[in-house]
């Protein structure tokens, strides 16, 4: 599909538009931390949504609704005051390959990250770039993994600078950081501008991306993320990602 810039602007702005909607919340992973008022509820819940947030969405959502209820619904209280042993006991979870080891480690980690590290928010606000939020993506994977744990559960929280295109954090990123009159993203981390946000890129966002030619790397991967930013970001400088709901619209619901 060949349009001229500022048509493909047009277009897109008009799917973008359509999907971006409170009716886009019920059947989509933000509804989980839509069930949420708190700050602190809204991060833990939306990231742990964000991260068994591949295959299925009626499972996605399932499991995800699982997991609150493993957290008694309270998801920060319960992190922050629960035990060692606590959190062992409460853990009896399965979600394709992330299983009870891994969902024991993540609750382990978020306890030290809130606890010590000043909270997930923090850590982004800290190694956040002048245009680019893939560092601090970085660092969190590796303050993630301070405490001890099996080898197998780091594949679960993506590291961009071993090229991976961290489609996951980069939508919980999108969820926390970009603010609009539709209701849908959060927009609670106020120190983070939207502009250096990442697309979250996957097979069906790079499938209707490349149809439309703004995407020509064929991998899925950070090389890819950094390519369709740059042409995302001519689009609408100040809020990128808002084409997000345009491409997943596009595949999900046009079939494009």
């Amino acid at each position: 599909m060949k349009l001229k810039k500022s048509e493909l602007k047009e277009f897109l702005d008009e799917k973008a538009d359509l999907y971006n909607r409170p009716s886009f919340i019920e059947h989509d992973p933000i509804s989980i931390p839509h069930r949420y008022t708190g700050k602190g509820d809204i991060e833990i819940a939306g990231f742990l949504a964000a991260s068994i947030a591949w295959g299925n969405r009626k499972m996605i959502l399932k499991s995800s609704v699982r997991m609150m209820e493993i957290l008694e619904d309270s998801p920060f209280e319960f992190i922050v005051k629960s035990s060692d042993c606590k959190l062992d006991q409460a853990i009896r979870f399965v979600h394709r390959t992330f299983n009870s080891v891994d969902l024991a480690y993540f609750l382990k980690a978020l306890r030290h990250i809130y606890r010590n590290r000043g909270g997930l928010e923090a850590i982004f606000e800290t190694y956040k770039t002048s245009d680019s939020l893939q560092p601090a993506i970085h660092e969190l994977h590796k303050i993630f993994f301070e405490l001890p744990h099996e080898k197998r559960t780091e594949k679960h929280v993506s590291d961009p600078f071993k090229g991976s295109a961290a489609k996951k954090i980069n939508m919980f990123l999108r969820w926390m950081i970009r603010k609009d009159d539709a209701g849908v993203d959060f927009g609670i981390w106020k120190q983070i501008s939207p502009s250096i946000l990442s697309c979250p890129l996957d097979v069906h966002s790079g499938h209707v991306a490349r149809k439309l030619g703004l995407l020509t790397r064929r991998q899925n991967d950070a090389r890819a993320v950094r390519e369709l930013d740059g042409v995302l970001r001519q689009l609408d400088s100040r809020d990128p990602v808002k084409y997000d709901f345009a491409l997943f619209g596009l595949c999900m619901f046009e079939k494009f």
